[in-house]
């Protein structure tokens, strides 16, 4: 009987076990996938109205307002030595999309181009950075999830708002 217990708290509502999976918020930047882990993420933006911090680092694009706090906005892409995105040609739209978390009780916004889904994934499957992986990536990143068709690099939230501080 307590095995039957044990065994349903490790399902979830449809059934399906979910013992030892990690569920994570994906994005791109350029053509590549990222993740971060979904219990760190506080809001998903379309980002308005971002006041420029005179100064500040360049991976650092501004502030803005959220519901009355003061939240620093980053730039992933600089962080990650993409280059700056390209700004729209007339009659396209591309619109800043932010996943906001809290670090040290400060909020930050990640700047990313697109927002994808939440992939659940079995914690097994991190794999460490492989040797390819881009020098500066690999310095942000806590290892890699090998997806259907992808490569999800997950990454090191402490290091990259590390360097915003």
């Amino acid at each position: 009987m307590a095995q039957d217990i044990t065994e349903a708290e490790n399902m979830d509502v449809k059934g399906i076990a979910t013992q030892g999976m990690e569920d994570f918020v994906s994005f791109t930047v350029g053509e590549q996938m990222f993740g971060i882990p979904i219990l760190k993420v506080q809001d998903i933006l379309s980002l308005e109205n971002i006041t420029p911090i005179p100064l500040a680092p360049s991976q650092v694009k501004g502030s803005i307002n959220l519901r009355g706090r003061i939240v620093t906005l980053v730039s992933v892409r600089v962080c990650l030595g993409f280059p700056e995105r390209a700004e729209a040609e007339e009659g396209e739209e591309h619109t800043d999309m932010g996943i906001t978390i809290e670090h040290d009780n400060d909020l930050y916004t990640l700047l990313v181009d697109t927002i994808g889904d939440v992939i659940s994934v079995s914690e097994d499957w991190l794999e460490s950075n492989p040797s390819t992986l881009d020098p500066v990536w690999r310095e942000f990143a806590v290892g890699v999830y090998r997806l259907e068709g992808a490569l999800m690099v997950v990454l090191d939230l402490e290091k990259v708002l590390e360097i915003s501080q």
